[in-house]
């Protein structure tokens, strides 16, 4: 799927730099301005604002029949908001952690992702689940997981994952006003780096039943051309694919930098265009390298453009093991000196 790629983020008289938290709490403000029919639900996601304060101050100017908390059971969560959702609503349901989701997993592969074809379209599922996920936070076990390719492997569902302040305000806007379900996952541990926001967003439309998702938030864009090797990623990685990209550089090396965004469906036209070009892909995730998205990624750019690559595609990528305690957690994830090293391996072909 391609929804129109924008290749940076909007700029203008109302742009400001805020926290990526920030622009989601900013984002989910606009929502439910917009449409009384916008729940926001979760643990914690009232009184105290969520954990990571995404939340923080709805419930005091919404109200607590808008901005639920609820009990510590992800599997009510997610069961509650198919049937708001079934009812006209707008749910979005936070997930506190990443490793939290799994109560919830039955709910999200048998009723979320099923309705909408169960019922040959009579009812839509206009339903976000809010997920952080990623480590180096230093939290202890449950609390730093990249659990994406579950869903990713989900028929019905879209999976998509921001990295900057202005695609979190963009895209969570687009997936509440979505009538497929949307797992929107956001990476934890960049909740509290700046970046440029404008408010001049791209206006969501609503014609009649139709909503329309604003265009180019849910495909692949190239954050930075290159003409040596392609590296992508997603959400947190995303900073490090820059300092790799500074880095090449100045060994005079050049990296396309490319954002998925939209992990379900992918949007691989402006990676296969880039490889086209580059003949090296570096894949970069912090998930498991196991049955994973950089798998599938290297698959289909092996089927699409073998006779364009140089080298085979390389994989920077968590273990295939539990994730670690904190204190390992540094090598466990991926980090500059990984991306570089397969940028170099890369290049040696």
């Amino acid at each position: 799927m391609n929804d129109g790629a924008v290749s940076s983020p909007r700029s203008g008289a109302d742009s400001k730099p805020v926290t990526l938290a920030k622009a989601l709490n900013m984002s989910l403000r606009a929502a439910m301005d917009e449409d009384p029919k916008v729940i926001v639900m979760g643990e914690d996601v009232g009184k105290l604002g969520g954990v990571f304060r995404v939340t923080d101050g709805l419930q005091k100017d919404f109200g607590d029949h808008r901005v639920l908390d609820t009990p510590l059971a992800e599997s009510g969560i997610i069961g509650t908001a198919v049937g708001l959702a079934m009812r006209g609503y707008r749910p979005v349901a936070e997930i506190q952690f990443d490793g939290f989701v799994f109560p919830g997993f039955d709910q999200i592969s048998s009723q979320v992702a099923k309705v909408t074809y169960r019922s040959q379209g009579a009812w839509s599922m206009p339903l976000v689940i809010r997920i952080p996920f990623g480590g180096g936070i230093g939290a202890v076990e449950h609390h730093a997981e990249a659990p994406e390719s579950f869903f990713c492997h989900i028929g019905g569902l879209r999976v998509v994952a921001c990295s900057t302040a202005q695609d979190a305000y963009d895209m969570l806007r687009a997936a509440i006003s979505c009538d497929d379900p949307v797992v929107f996952f956001e990476p934890k541990r960049r909740y509290w780096e700046k970046g440029a926001l404008d408010l001049g967003a791209t206006p969501l439309t609503d014609t009649g039943a139709e909503r329309e998702l604003p265009p180019g938030c849910f495909s692949s864009v190239v954050r930075r051309p290159g003409t040596d090797v392609t590296v992508v990623s997603y959400g947190s990685s995303m900073p490090i694919l820059h300092a790799a990209a500074d880095a090449a550089a100045a060994e005079g090396r050049s990296l396309e930098v490319i954002d998925l965004r939209s992990l379900s469906p992918l949007d691989l036209g402006p990676v296969l265009d880039s490889v086209r070009k580059t003949g090296r892909l570096v894949v970069v995730s912090e998930a498991p390298r196991e049955s994973s998205i950089t798998a599938d990624i290297a698959a289909r750019v092996t089927e699409e453009a073998f006779y364009s690559l140089a080298a085979p595609v390389l994989r920077v990528a968590g273990f295939d093991t539990p994730y670690p305690p904190s204190r390992l957690e540094e090598d466990y994830l991926p980090d500059l000196d990984k991306v570089l090293d397969a940028v170099d391996r890369a290049l040696a072909f």
